[in-house]
C-alpha cells in the first residue's frame, strides 16, 4: 500500500474508531442492564417489565451522590446495587401470588410497578436529567488509534467485558446457576431436593435488581437517568433478549454488540436512517426464525 493510499485509507476509516469503539460501550451496557431480563424471563420464567426502573434508581443514585472522587463511586455502587436488589425483591414478593398464571398477568402487574416507580423516582429528582460527574482520575480522554477517546468510557468497556464473563461462569459453572436453571426445568425435583423453587424466584429477581442497579451507576455517563431512562432500557433490553435468544447468555451479548453497532455506527453511516436501522435488523432475524422454524416442522 502506498504512503498516498494509506492516508487515503485512514480519512477514511478513521472517523468511525470512535463510534465503533462507542458502540462496544453501548452495547456492553445493554448487555449487563439486559442480563437481568434474561435471567427473569429466559431462565426464571418471569416476564418483569418493571427492569428499566431498577437501572434507573442505580441511574438517580449515580446522579445524586457522584462528587468526581473515588469514594463517592463506591457509595453510589454499594448504594444503587442495595436498592435496585431490594426492589428486585419487593417485585419478587408482589409476584408470588401470580407467578403460576400466564405472562400477560405478570406483564400487567410489573408494568403497574414500573409506572408507579417511575412517578416517585422524577417526583423524588424532579422531571430533567440530571447531570453525572464521573471519577476526576478518569475525566479525560486517552490515546486510541490516533483519536483521543474518553477514558471513563474505556475503563467502562473492560469492568463490562469481566461482568459479563463472571455472569457466565456464574449461571454456567456454579451450583446456584444450575439450580436456577433446573427450577426452570423441573421445578417439582427441586422442591423434592429440598429446594424451595419460590425463594429461587426471589433470589433471581434480586440478582437481576443488583445487575439492572449497577448497570445505572457504571452506564450513567453514557445511558444517563431521566425521565424516559427506564422504558428506553427496557426497549433495549427486550430487544437484544429477542434478537438473542430467551434464555442464551451469550446470544444476548452479541445482540448487543450488534445492537450497539447500529445505534453509533448507523449514526455515523446514515443518519437519516439510524432511526429505523434497530427495527429493520429485528425483522431480518424473526423473519429469518420463522423461515427456518417453519423448514424444520415440514421437514419433521
Amino acid at each position: 500500500m502506498t504512503a498516498v493510499t494509506a492516508v487515503a485509507a485512514g480519512i477514511r476509516f478513521d472517523p468511525y474508531v470512535v463510534p465503533a469503539l462507542d458502540g462496544v460501550a453501548y452495547g456492553l451496557l445493554v448487555f449487563v442492564a439486559a442480563a437481568g431480563l434474561v435471567l427473569c424471563f429466559g431462565v426464571a420464567g418471569i416476564l418483569n417489565l418493571a427492569h428499566g426502573t431498577l437501572y434507573a434508581i442505580g441511574g438517580y443514585t449515580a446522579a445524586a451522590l457522584l462528587d468526581g472522587g473515588w469514594p463517592s463511586l463506591a457509595l453510589a455502587l454499594a448504594v444503587g446495587v442495595a436498592a435496585a436488589t431490594a426492589s428486585g425483591a419487593l417485585v419478587a414478593g408482589l409476584l408470588t401470588r401470580v407467578a403460576a398464571r400466564s405472562h400477560l398477568t405478570q406483564a400487567l402487574l410489573t408494568f403497574g410497578v414500573a409506572l408507579a416507580g417511575g412517578s416517585l423516582l422524577v417526583g423524588a429528582f424532579g422531571p430533567d436529567d440530571p447531570p453525572v460527574r464521573v471519577p476526576a482520575a478518569l475525566d479525560g480522554s486517552v490515546a486510541v488509534a490516533g483519536h483521543r477517546y474518553a477514558a471513563y468510557r474505556l475503563v467502562f468497556i473492560v469492568v463490562a467485558a469481566l461482568l459479563a464473563g463472571l455472569l457466565h461462569l456464574v449461571v454456567r459453572r456454579t451450583r446456584a446457576g444450575m439450580l436456577v436453571r433446573a427450577a426452570v426445568d423441573d421445578a417439582e425435583m427441586v422442591a423434592v431436593l429440598g429446594v424451595s423453587p419460590a425463594r429461587i424466584r426471589v433470589g433471581v429477581l434480586a440478582v437481576a435488581g443488583a445487575l439492572a442497579g449497577a448497570a445505572g451507576v457504571l452506564g450513567a455517563p453514557i445511558i444517563g437517568p431521566g425521565p424516559d431512562t427506564a422504558d428506553g432500557v427496557l426497549l433495549l433490553s427486550l430487544v437484544v433478549v429477542v434478537l438473542g435468544g430467551l434464555g442464551s447468555m451469550a446470544g444476548t451479548l452479541l445482540a448487543a454488540l450488534a445492537v450497539g453497532q447500529i445505534q453509533t455506527l448507523g449514526v455515523a453511516l446514515a443518519p437519516s436512517a439510524a432511526p429505523f436501522l434497530l427495527f429493520a435488523a429485528m425483522a431480518v432475524v424473526l423473519a429469518v426464525r420463522a423461515r427456518g422454524l417453519a423448514t424444520v416442522r415440514r421437514a419433521t
